[in-house]
């Protein structure tokens, strides 16, 4: 088997260019938004909208530009997405009004889904080695935690010096190096007979998750109600109308035979319930640390550092360490380091500072084991021709496991704060003060300093208490499920192998895939 040389690893840096970016683009806007109120006057909904939409349409668009890379070529697609990154970047930057960034936006989610699926699939093209590819996608894997580090940092610093708009202009000179160095060190691969594109799939695939995600964002941020309950349920509705399409058409859009597999589709369940605990985690760490601790958002982001080394560090060294025991074994090991994690996150306190960072980084070094593993896992298991369509859909459950981890574990632990308030708080509260401590831990904290004497400072220690109970609640979950999926990997996957061939699926025909990596 051909082994990746100078060119393929050179050509891995330039894939984590737009990783990077994204990764970054998630996070750095939170930081700009009081900027943006104050320059566009947004109302709250549009506000919500440019917060929310470039996430949607990134979730929403994978599947169908996962498919589009492996019909038209995966370099091209890539190079197109950067161009058209480029160019809604710009836009966003120099937006005059609330609607023009929406659109700006709305477009950079479109462009960033063709840039994910792309890079990842490519991988699995440049390295055919097993032994590489588990090193290359534990390097591209580094481009999330990196970019999630270093977005908050470099949004600060961009936003002391400069407008909100700076935000997304630094997107543009990294889009050009793509565009400068993309031709030269990435090799083009497309499917030979993609068949048909089918425009009502990717319309049903698009309405499916968008309603999904959003139903499920909405839960997280007003709790349950009629609109996102019926909205999931209509996402789930068109679901199942584009997976019986999937199966009637002769050329589907979504392959579900890779489904079929079992190490592909295990490898993707035990991803999607990682990253479902993993953000809920971040979910109440940014609180914790800004809420209970009382540190400033640059001393929290400061704070978030050691376990996004430690991730890093992670997912750069279980290349190493496979070699030398079995992927099973690591992912398990991993899962269990997780539990552990998540067992001695039921023991903080209000002033657990060290712990939380010290758990955050056990949990990070866990996650980041399996993160790698199951990913190259997915990759592995699809044939070359379909790996941009097996990217998507992991990409895709990323998007649906953040998303369901936040709505769910938060909505649990809002749901356990609210009861523990309702019944803790102190005597003498104003019932204004009162309602607005019930809501959330951020209300409370701002309306206790408007009390006179010691009541504001009860009502702070009961609300914080009333969230660590929570906080207590959802690690213990996390904890049972952990450890839950840690015995079925080692049931499921026991016969996987370090450098196990990939698993072939059958193809109608028999085509042999097209390797165009020499052509211009």
């Amino acid at each position: 088997m051909p082994r990746a040389g100078r060119r393929e690893w050179i050509g891995l840096a330039v894939l984590i260019l737009p990783t990077l970016l994204i990764a970054i683009d998630l996070t750095v806007l939170h930081l700009a938004v009081p900027a943006i109120s104050r320059d566009l006057a947004p109302t709250s909904a549009q506000l919500l909208w440019i917060v929310d939409i470039y996430g949607f349409l990134i979730a929403g668009s994978l599947i169908t530009m996962g498919t589009l890379g492996d019909r038209i070529g995966r370099r091209k697609l890539l190079l197109f997405g950067a161009v058209a990154f480029g160019a809604a970047s710009m836009l966003a930057a120099y937006s005059t009004s609330a609607e023009m960034l929406i659109v700006a936006r709305a477009l950079l989610g479109i462009a960033g889904a063709t840039l994910m699926p792309s890079t990842m699939s490519l991988i699995r093209n440049m390295f055919a080695d097993p032994g590489q590819r588990t090193a290359a996608i534990g390097v591209w894997i580094s481009g999330f935690s990196a970019g999630s580090a270093i977005g908050p940092l470099l949004g600060g610093a961009l936003l002391e010096r400069f407008w909100w708009g700076s935000v997304f202009l630094v997107n543009v000179p990294v889009m050009v190096l793509l565009l400068a160095l993309g031709p030269f060190l990435l090799p083009e691969y497309r499917d030979p007979d993609p068949g048909r594109f089918d425009l009502f799939s990717a319309a049903q695939s698009l309405a499916a998750v968008l309603l999904v995600i959003f139903g499920l964002k909405r839960i997280a941020e007003t709790g349950l109600g009629p609109v996102p309950v019926l909205t999931i349920v209509a996402g789930l509705g068109i679901g199942a109308l584009f997976l019986r399409r999937q199966r009637m058409l002769p050329e589907p859009l979504l392959d579900l035979g890779l489904f079929a597999n079992r190490v592909f589709s295990a490898a993707l369940t035990t991803n999607t319930l990682a990253f479902f605990f993993q953000f809920g985690f971040f979910l109440f760490t940014a609180q914790y640390l800004q809420l209970v601790i009382g540190l400033t958002p640059f001393e929290a982001g400061l704070w978030t550092l050691p376990p996004a080394l430690a991730f890093i560090a992670g997912s750069n060294l279980t290349p190493r360490i496979v070699t030398r025991v079995s992927p099973v074994t690591l992912i398990t090991a991993g899962l269990a380091v997780t539990a552990v994690a998540f067992a001695l996150l039921t023991r903080t306190s209000q002033t657990s500072l060290g712990l939380i960072v010290a758990v955050s980084t056990l949990m990070a070094i866990g996650l980041s084991v399996v993160i790698t593993l199951t990913t190259d896992m997915i990759l592995e298991a699809a044939p070359p021709e379909r790996a941009g369509a097996a990217a998507a859909i992991s990409e895709t459950g990323i998007e649906f496991g953040g998303a369901l981890g936040i709505a769910v574990l938060g909505s649990i632990g809002t749901a356990l704060y609210r009861g523990a308030v309702a019944n803790t708080l102190p005597a003498g509260v104003p019932p204004e003060t009162a309602a607005t401590a019930r809501d959330t831990l951020g209300g409370a904290v701002a309306v206790a300093g408007q009390l006179s004497g010691p009541l504001g400072a009860t009502l702070l220690t009961t609300t914080r208490e009333a969230f660590l109970q929570g906080l207590h609640v959802v690690a213990a979950l996390g904890a049972v499920v952990m450890a839950g999926m840690a015995v079925v990997a080692a049931l499921v996957l026991r016969r996987v192998n370090a450098g196990a061939e990939p698993t072939s699926l059958p193809r109608p025909g028999n085509q042999a895939p097209v390797d165009v990596s020499r052509a211009a």
